[in-house]
C-alpha cells in the first residue's frame, strides 16, 4: 500500500487509459490527479505538487517528450512514460531528455504499480535516512555531498535528478569494483531486466550523467566502461566532514 497517500499526477489523452489508472492506483492507496494532455498537465502539475508523474507519449498540445522538457527546467519529480512506440530508440528519447523509466503499452497496471511504489519507496528511504558517516566522496574537482545529496564540480552546484545522483552515488561509493548492468538496474530502479532492451535504461542515464559530470563526455575519466559487464567509478577518495561542500 501506498505511504502518506503520495500524489501521482496520470496524463494520457485516452479516457479509457486516464480511468482505469485512477481507479487502480486509488485503490492502492496513491491521491490521482488527472491530465488529458501535455498543456493541461504542465497547468495541473503547477497546482497541485505531485510526487510522480506518468506521463503518455503520444498526445496533443503537447507531446510526451515535450512535457518532460518542460517538467525538467523546474522539477526533478520522478517521470515514468508510457509509450506504445516500438522502436528501441523512441522510447530512448524520453529517457535522454530527463524521464526516469518507461513502460511500453499495452502493459500490466500491476506492473505499473510496482514501478512507482519502487521509485517513491526509495525517494522516501534516502529523505529519511541518517546522515552517512562518509560525508563527501571526491575525485578531483567532483565532490559527492552524500549528506545534502548534493554534487559539486568545483564550486560549481551539478543539477542531477534524483535517479542520477542515486546512480552517481552507487557507482561513487563503489569505486574501483565493476558492477553490471543488471545489478544498477536492481539497486537503482528496482527490478531485474526482463528483456534486454531494460537494460539500456540504465546506458541512456550513464550517458546523461556523464554528460553532467565529465570534461569529455566522449572519453570520460570519472565513470569508466567495463565491456561486457557494467561500469566502473574512478577510485574516490572519502572525506569524513561535509564542510568542503559548504
Amino acid at each position: 500500500m501506498a505511504n502518506h497517500m503520495e500524489k501521482i499526477l496520470v496524463v494520457d489523452d485516452e479516457a479509457a487509459v486516464r480511468r482505469i489508472l485512477e481507479t487502480r492506483l486509488s485503490m492502492v492507496g496513491y491521491q490521482i490527479v488527472i491530465a488529458a494532455d501535455g498543456e493541461e498537465a504542465l497547468k495541473v502539475f503547477a497546482a497541485e505538487q505531485p510526487d510522480l508523474v506518468v506521463l503518455d507519449v503520444m498526445m496533443p498540445n503537447g507531446d510526451g517528450y515535450f512535457t518532460c522538457k518542460e517538467l525538467r527546467k523546474e522539477s526533478n519529480v520522478p517521470i515514468i512514460m508510457l509509450t506504445a512506440l516500438g522502436d528501441v530508440a523512441d522510447r530512448i528519447t524520453g529517457l535522454q531528455i530527463g524521464a526516469d523509466d518507461y513502460l511500453v503499452k499495452p502493459f500490466s497496471p500491476k506492473e505499473l504499480e510496482a514501478r512507482i511504489n519502487t521509485v517513491l519507496r526509495r525517494l522516501k528511504k534516502h529523505a529519511d535516512a541518517a546522515i552517512p558517516a562518509s560525508g563527501v566522496i571526491q575525485v578531483g574537482e567532483l565532490q559527492i555531498d552524500t549528506n545534502k545529496r548534493r554534487v559539486y564540480m568545483g564550486d560549481e552546484l551539478v543539477r542531477l535528478t534524483g535517479r542520477e545522483y542515486n546512480l552517481l552515488e552507487l557507482l561513487a561509493s563503489h569505486s574501483g569494483e565493476s558492477i553490471s548492468r543488471t545489478e544498477i538496474l536492481k539497486r537503482i530502479w528496482g527490478y531485474a531486466p526482463q528483456r534486454h532492451g531494460d537494460l539500456r535504461v540504465v546506458d541512456v542515464h550513464v550517458s546523461r550523467l556523464r554528460g553532467k559530470i565529465e570534461t569529455d563526455p566522449k572519453n570520460p575519466e570519472l565513470i569508466l566502461t567495463e565491456r561486457g559487464t557494467g561500469y566502473l567509478f574512478q577510485r574516490a577518495k572519502v572525506i569524513k566532514s561535509a564542510e568542503a561542500c559548504l
